[in-house]
C-alpha cells in the first residue's frame, strides 16, 4: 500500500498530504500513526526546510477515527482496556508529540472536513487557513468517546476553553465562517484557492532565516507553559545566539542597502 503521507517539496516549503482519499483521510491504522514522526524527525534534521503545509487529498481534510472499527472492535479498539490504552500511547498520540517537536512553522490547508483527531490535527498545527467547504468538530462525545488524541490540550488553545468546552460538550461541527469568527482559522478562503494561498503564506514565512524562524517558534511553544522571567531569561539566551548567526549578518546588510537604496532616489 502507497504511504499515506505524501511528500513535495518547493525550495524551503515541504507540502504533506494525507492520501486515502477513499478513507476521508481517517486516522485508524499504526501504519498512518507510525509515519508522522519519522517524517517530523527528518525534517528537524534538514535545516533547509522553513515551512511545512499539512493538507488532505479529496474532499475530505481528516474523517477522524474509523467508526467500523469501532463497531467491530478492531483496530485502535482491539482488546482489553489495558491493550487499547497502549494502543493510543504508541499509536495516534505520538502525532501530537512529533507535530508539537516539530521546530518549523506548520500550516493545516484545510480543505474539507475536519472531524475528531482529524479537528485535533488542525490543532496541533501552528496555523489553520480553511477552505469554504471546511467543517470542525470535536465530536468524541457524540460516539461516547472522549479526545484520545490530546484535544482536550489543544483546543482551549487555539479558541480559548469556553468555546473548546461548548464544542467538546455537544460535539456539534462549526462551518468554516464559524470557525473563522471563534480564532480556530486564521483565513478563510475559495476551494480552488486553498492551496495558493497556503502557498503564498508559506513562501513568505520561508523566505525568512531558517534559525530565527526555528528559534522563534520554539519560544511560542515555551511561552505556553513557563513564567515570564523563564521565557525572559530562553530569549536573552537565543538572542544572543541569533547575533552571531550569517543570516542576522546577512539580513541586517540587505534592510541597510534597502534603506539606501530609497535614500538614493
Amino acid at each position: 500500500m502507497n504511504k499515506f503521507l505524501q511528500v513535495e517539496r518547493d525550495g524551503g516549503v515541504l507540502t504533506i498530504t494525507m492520501n486515502r482519499p477513499e478513507e476521508r483521510n481517517a486516522l485508524s491504522e499504526e501504519s498512518q500513526f507510525a509515519e508522522f514522526a519519522p517524517l517530523c524527525e527528518e525534517i528537524n534534521r534538514d535545516e533547509s526546510v522553513r515551512v511545512v503545509i499539512l493538507t488532505g487529498a479529496g474532499s475530505a481534510f481528516c474523517a477522524g477515527g474509523n467508526i467500523w472499527q469501532m463497531r467491530d472492535k478492531t483496530g485502535i479498539a482491539a482488546g482489553s482496556p489495558w491493550e487499547i490504552q497502549n494502543r493510543y500511547r504508541r499509536g495516534i498520540q505520538r502525532i501530537p508529540l512529533a507535530l508539537y517537536h516539530l521546530e518549523v512553522p506548520v500550516i493545516a490547508a484545510v480543505n474539507g472536513p475536519a472531524i475528531g483527531a482529524g479537528c485535533d490535527l488542525t490543532c496541533m498545527c501552528d496555523i489553520r487557513i480553511a477552505s469554504e467547504r471546511a467543517s470542525f468538530a470535536e465530536s468524541f462525545v457524540k460516539l461516547g468517546l472522549i479526545p484520545g488524541d490530546g484535544g482536550a490540550w489543544l483546543l482551549p488553545r487555539a479558541v480559548g476553553l469556553s468555546k473548546a468546552c461548548e464544542m467538546t460538550f455537544t460535539g456539534d461541527a462549526l462551518s468554516a465562517a464559524e470557525a473563522l469568527a471563534c480564532g480556530l482559522v486564521s483565513q478563510v478562503v475559495p476551494a480552488d484557492q486553498l492551496m495558493s494561498t497556503a502557498n503564498k503564506l508559506a513562501q513568505r514565512i520561508a523566505a525568512n532565516p531558517g534559525t530565527a524562524l526555528r528559534a522563534a517558534k520554539r519560544l511560542l511553544r515555551e511561552g505556553q507553559q513557563v513564567s515570564l522571567a523563564t521565557l525572559l531569561e530562553m530569549s536573552a539566551a537565543m538572542q544572543a545566539v541569533a547575533h552571531f548567526t550569517p543570516e542576522h549578518d546577512q539580513a541586517v546588510a540587505a534592510f541597510i542597502d534597502s534603506i539606501k537604496s530609497k535614500n538614493a532616489k
